[in-house]
């Protein structure tokens, strides 16, 4: 597919370029375009593994072991091959292939195996977001390949690992030491419910602000189920709107209690949250108190203690977000270009589910109990 690319690219007058994650992978596929681009070939050069064809067009091909050469250039198209074994991906796209692909309005492709959850992970999590409809992610698995023998396939399943079946047949981005979230899989299975399946619980809520560029998301969960109930993610809405979308899902849901974020609009909208009567608490975000926040959200998601939702952009946001060690500390951030607007807001729901009145909490359960018992009507 790739080859068909660059072979149509250069036909259309346009410089395709080539990358690989070293010289040595650039052999195969140099010699493959050399032979189906040679009738159309002016002249081709071994050394600088360039080719020049018939209109203009030209392919060359890169070790991106060393892409300091590409910079300063200008392509209509670039593939970068098994994209995720190539060291610091998103640097080497970012500073050095983009610029390359501005001044033609070109575009790029990376087709790969994956391998962990590192930059390429990263990359094809934008394609699958809303928030970044100039990407696209597509998944195929071996045995969608008519080329490869059904069989033949299935039968590497007496050979490989479990692990290595699944990434390197089933193409499927695994969880690797740096994963924060670890067993999401099992934990975003959160059942679609309503309020009044509900009543009588104890719910709380977690609040991330954002008004542009950042998104405000809204996360619910139910203490008595151990699961999120209700999610909502909005941007550029005012913030007077923003409070009414807040206290109608606080009503509807009978809410305890709140967990908002106080940093930038946050203390403002808290405090005239709680004059209007709602039980609203702020949380500061800073690197000290976010480390202790999260951490309780991937252990609760690890151990089984919370179910949630299904969501692709919220799944995502979760499977992509980092930890970076620091001198005396941890930080956990979105990557580069990507959001954390949802991981916030689960935090914080979860935060705010640990902190639910108690007295509060244990006379929902007495009621429960007594009406499991018959002793009281509903």
């Amino acid at each position: 597919m790739c080859h068909r690319l660059v072979a149509d690219g250069a036909l259309d007058g346009v410089p395709v370029a080539w990358g690989s994650p070293t010289y040595k992978n650039l052999g195969d596929d140099w010699r493959t375009l050399v032979n189906s681009l040679a009738p159309v070939t002016v002249r081709k050069s071994e050394q600088d593994k360039r080719i020049e064809i018939i209109g203009g067009g030209t392919v060359e091909m890169w070790s991106l072991d060393n892409p300091e050469p590409i910079r300063g250039r200008y392509y209509g198209r670039f593939i970068i091959n098994e994209a995720a074994s190539v060291s610091n991906l998103g640097e080497i796209f970012n500073e050095i292939v983009r610029p390359t692909l501005i001044d033609l309005h070109g575009d790029a492709y990376f087709p790969s195996t994956p391998k962990g959850r590192n930059d390429y992970y990263k990359l094809y999590n934008l394609g699958k977001s809303p928030d970044h409809p100039e990407w696209a992610s597509f998944h195929r698995t071996s045995y969608d390949n008519p080329y490869l023998d059904p069989e033949e396939i299935a039968s590497l399943k007496d050979t490989l690992s479990q692990r290595e079946y699944r990434q390197e047949i089933l193409a499927e981005f695994l969880e690797g030491e740096g994963t924060v979230f670890a067993g999401l899989a099992s934990a975003i299975h959160a059942p679609i419910t309503v309020p009044e399946a509900h009543v009588g619980h104890v719910t709380a809520m977690g609040v991330d602000w954002g008004k542009q560029d950042d998104f405000t998301a809204i996360s619910i969960g139910c203490v008595d189920c151990e699961r999120e109930v209700a999610i909502d993610r909005f941007n550029q809405i005012d913030y007077h709107y923003q409070t009414l979308k807040l206290q109608h899902m606080y009503k509807r849901w009978d809410v305890k209690l709140v967990v908002a974020e106080l940093n930038a609009m946050g203390e403002p909208l808290v405090e005239k949250l709680q004059r209007d009567g709602l039980k609203v608490e702020g949380f500061s975000t800073t690197r000290v108190s976010k480390a202790p926040l999260i951490e309780s959200l991937a252990l609760a998601i690890e151990t089984g203690e919370i179910q949630l939702i299904n969501d692709d952009v919220w799944t995502m946001e979760l499977e992509a977000y980092e930890r970076t060690p620091m001198e005396s500390t941890v930080k956990y951030s979105a990557p580069a270009g990507m959001h954390d607007d949802t991981v916030m807001a689960r935090a914080l729901m979860y935060r705010a589910m640990q902190h639910a009145p108690r007295a509060q909490r244990n006379n929902d359960a007495t009621l429960a109990a007594m009406r499991a018992m018959g002793k009281i009507g509903r």
